[in-house]
């Protein structure tokens, strides 16, 4: 034991003094922080911190030179020589003057143009450089929050992990990442294995920094992590930019390095604002340092984004690559106001990798094992950028807390004060949890659940359910109850249902469910509830119809292996038909057309359904192909993020059967290829393609038929659009033969209007679709439509609008459809 401790604090004492150590500051004595340290003629190196301190490891005593870079500043280059560990060095830089008094013009064409086309020009070949690599990757995350809510939607915002002083600022999130990363250029792919990972004042330590998330690569033409905004040298940047030669300099190797000043031609694009450095005669990128903000990015709860890059010279390629990054975000949502910085570095560079067939797999991202349980000794040798004051200290106090914060002592307390019953909770809802046990008793109030139909009348649901996780790793179960009454109706619906799920790798869930309850008979659900509450009830539009069916009913779905998802469903069910049983409206039935029937084919037959009471049993098996999927191995679950190069494709195999009626019983399969193509600066195109057939034509249930999802409101869901028709009346189609469905559309983004003059600086985004349909005994019926998206003021753009063009039987009909996009 004494042994293993005296090399333990041997080691411990090696590594801590394995550095050269120091601050940087400018010529006022101020701190500089995001300063690029590293030895000359190599890429591998360090950044200062927040405080300008910076700690560089290196193996041994000697002879050493280093570089000191950033932007705005002179680059300096210190040779130093010493024979003990730590060495401490402070470096002073001066700001970098930059000049257009030795820089000779030929050409009455603007300098800038010049130097940004040559960049253009360059991209493959800079890149190509490049093309496979692995390197170390590190990442640092702040948050930071000041004067916090304590409160949000009347409930207790809490401490954040004990990071806030008495006026409720200070860290809320803080992590740290060290990677192993792999990269090809063609095919592209991407690997990344994680060696560290922490979170302040967490356990597991799984920490967002993924080093494929934080690529910004400005040699591409859009930049993903930034809502595709267009890079400064873009194949198509001068249709979105103007530029300014600011001056030159040159840096410690004697090269001229060019200022470029970034002016977004229009402020609306999904553009950057700033300064890019170009290396002459090189034209690869030497660093940057730009802005932009929540209106370009089209996230209206962003202040502003920051982007800065370094770069540094790789004589073994002889080429430009990265060695620094920071990402800067400053956010105001709900009162909320965070803002922070990630900070990454890139060393220790391999160009010539022996990549082989088996390096890069659809497991993009992977831990190492003990990954999230490094200890501080570790962390001290790997970390390439030094914490500063402030952070050590997060570190200590929610290290420290977050042994108490586990105890049943702590969680009880916590449970005490959270579980208050309020006089709100019996209309809205409530859930008493033992955070200790993992355990919640939930409660779900009437008034959320409101609805109007014209069968219930105005109706509403209460529920009681049980959850209990059995572990980390995605084990729960859960059992609940629910009741629905309509007031018209007078009658009561209750559903029971148990669920179980094993674990976050295959995800395979099991649920068990009966009762009684309505359903729609499209059974692809192209109503909502309270699309259905708002139209019943101002303009006596009834387009909901249902029916009625005491059921019991298993589920279970599973990933069976990466990509391909099998789930199935049994059901036995008698179906009943329901009648209206009111007249209700606010809107007045003098002014307004009278509510029609419940039943979907007759609007003006009361007393009839389309269908007769049966009992019948339905058989589900579905297979869905993500072909390609990409996912992430954490070390308690299974993340996939698929690959937009594949479509999606799903199978499904229904069988109803046990029908007194042998014309209700029926074999169906159908199938669907969906998928979304990011076309970088041009937008985005979406297709949907669906089809279905039954092995035998019969005279089935009207529910059981094929139908498509169509459309009768004016205002319309982002989405409740891209898979249904715009124009088409809701139940006017329906197959027991074939059919096949197909719907196009193409977000251009700005790409079009940005370049007319006057509607430029609206920023709206065209959008064009076409869809079409097919049944059997029915002619084609398409729509074709042209809208505009991101309508509204400042960053606050949620409109869209529509005009649509319907052709069916030689006739044609037209419309405008409003929409309203709340996703980010």
């Amino acid at each position: 034991m004494k042994k293993n401790l005296f090399f333990f604090f041997l080691s411990a004492a090696f590594y801590c003094s394995a550095q050269i150590k120091g601050v940087v500051t400018d010529i006022k004595n101020q701190p500089l922080s995001f300063v690029s340290i590293y030895l000359d003629k190599t890429v591998n190196g360090t950044t200062s911190n927040d405080n300008g301190v910076y700690e560089l490891t290196i193996k041994e005593p000697g002879n050493y030179t280093l570089v000191f870079q950033m932007l705005g500043f002179k680059t300096k280059k210190k040779s130093i020589t010493f024979s003990e560990l730590p060495y401490y060095l402070n470096v002073t830089l001066e700001e970098e003057s930059v000049s257009l008094s030795g820089i000779s013009i030929f050409t009455s064409q603007n300098p800038a143009n010049i130097i940004v086309s040559n960049a253009i020009a360059n991209k493959e070949i800079n890149t190509n450089k490049f093309a496979n690599y692995t390197a170390k990757f590190y990442s640092r995350g702040l948050t930071r929050i000041k004067e916090a809510p304590e409160k949000f939607l009347g409930q207790s915002t809490g401490d954040f992990g004990g990071g806030l002083d008495t006026t409720r600022s200070g860290i809320i999130y803080l992590s740290e990442t060290f990677s192993d990363i792999s990269f090809q250029k063609k095919p592209k792919r991407f690997k990344e294995k994680i060696i560290a990972s922490k979170v302040s004042g967490e356990d597991n330590g799984v920490s967002f920094n993924r080093a494929e998330d934080s690529n910004v690569d400005l040699y591409e033409n859009s930049i993903a992590i930034f809502n595709d905004l267009v890079s400064p040298i873009s194949s198509n940047a001068f249709g979105y930019y103007t530029y300014k030669l600011e001056g030159s300099f040159y840096d410690s190797n004697n090269r001229l390095i060019n200022k470029i000043k970034v002016i977004p031609k229009r402020k609306n694009d999904r553009v950057f604002k700033g300064y890019i450095y170009i290396v002459e005669d090189d034209w690869a990128i030497y660093g940057c340092d730009l802005t932009t903000t929540g209106l370009q990015v089209n996230l209206p709860f962003v202040n502003s984004l920051g982007l800065k890059q370094g770069y540094a010279y790789s004589p073994i390629i002889e080429g430009w690559v990265l060695i620094s990054q920071s990402i800067t975000f400053d956010i105001s949502i709900f009162g909320f106001k965070p803002r922070g910085k990630f900070s990454y570095v890139y060393s220790d560079y391999n160009f010539s990798p022996n990549f082989t067939e088996s390096t890069f797999k659809n497991e993009v991202l992977t831990f190492e094992k003990n990954a999230t349980k490094k200890d501080t000794i570790f962390w001290n040798t790997l970390r390439p950028v030094a914490l500063t004051k402030e952070e050590v200290n997060d570190y200590k106090v929610k290290d420290s807390i977050k042994v108490v914060r586990k105890s049943k002592k702590y969680l009880d307390s916590l449970d005490a004060k959270n579980n208050l019953f309020n006089w709100f909770n019996p209309l809205l809802g409530y859930t008493y949890n033992n955070s200790y046990k993992n355990r919640a008793l939930s409660y779900s109030g009437p008034l959320l659940g409101v609805s109007f139909n014209t069968v219930q009348g105005l109706n509403g649901s209460v529920g009681l359910s049980y959850f209990e996780e059995l572990n980390k790793t995605g084990k729960w179960w859960r059992v609940s109850a629910n009741v629905n009454y309509g007031f018209s109706e007078r009658k009561l619906r209750p559903v029971i249902s148990f669920s179980k799920k094993w674990n976050n790798i295959s995800k395979p869930r099991l649920t068990i469910s009966g009762g009684v309850t309505t359903a729609q008979f499209n059974g692809r659900n192209p109503i909502k509830k309270l699309d259905n509450l708002i139209r019943t009830l101002t303009r006596r539009l009834n387009y909901m119809k249902i029916y009625e069916k005491e059921f019991v009913r298993i589920d279970f779905s599973e990933e069976i292996t990466n990509g391909i998802y099998l789930s199935s469903s049994l059901e036995y069910a008698n179906r009943k038909p329901l009648f209206n049983t009111t007249n209700y409206s606010f809107a007045r039935q003098s002014k307004n057309d009278p509510y029609t029937s419940n039943n979907p084919l007759e609007p003006k037959n009361f007393t009839s359904s389309v269908f007769t009471s049966h009992k019948i049993v339905t058989l589900n098996i579905g297979a869905s192909f993500a072909f390609g999927q990409k996912y992430l191995s954490y070390p308690d679950r299974k993340v996939n993020v698929g690959n937009r190069k594949y479509p999606l494709l799903n199978l499904n195999f229904r069988k109803t059967f046990g029908a007194q009626n042998d014309e209700f019983n029926s074999d169906l399969i159908t199938a669907s290829l969906t998928q979304n193509l990011n076309t970088g600066n041009y937008g985005d195109f979406f297709y949907y393609l669906r089809a279905g057939v039954f092995f035998e034509k019969k005279n089935i249930a009207f529910m059981d038929n094929l139908q498509v999802k169509g459309n009768q409101m004016f205002i319309v869901t982002d989405g409740n659009r891209k898979n249904n028709f715009g124009l088409l009346e809701y139940y006017r189609f329906f197959s027991n033969n074939k059919y096949v469905e197909a719907h196009i559309e193409h977000n251009f983004k700005g790409a079009l209007l940005a370049k007319l003059p006057v509607l430029s600086i609206l920023n709206y985004h065209i959008i064009t679709s076409a869809k079409t349909m097919y049944m059997s005994d029915t002619k084609q019926y398409s729509e074709v439509a042209i809208g505009l998206e991101n309508i509204g003021f400042g960053k606050w753009r949620f409109l869209r609008i529509d005009y649509i063009k319907s052709f069916h039987d030689g006739i044609q009909n037209d419309g405008l459809l409003l929409g309203f996009n709340l996703t980010f």
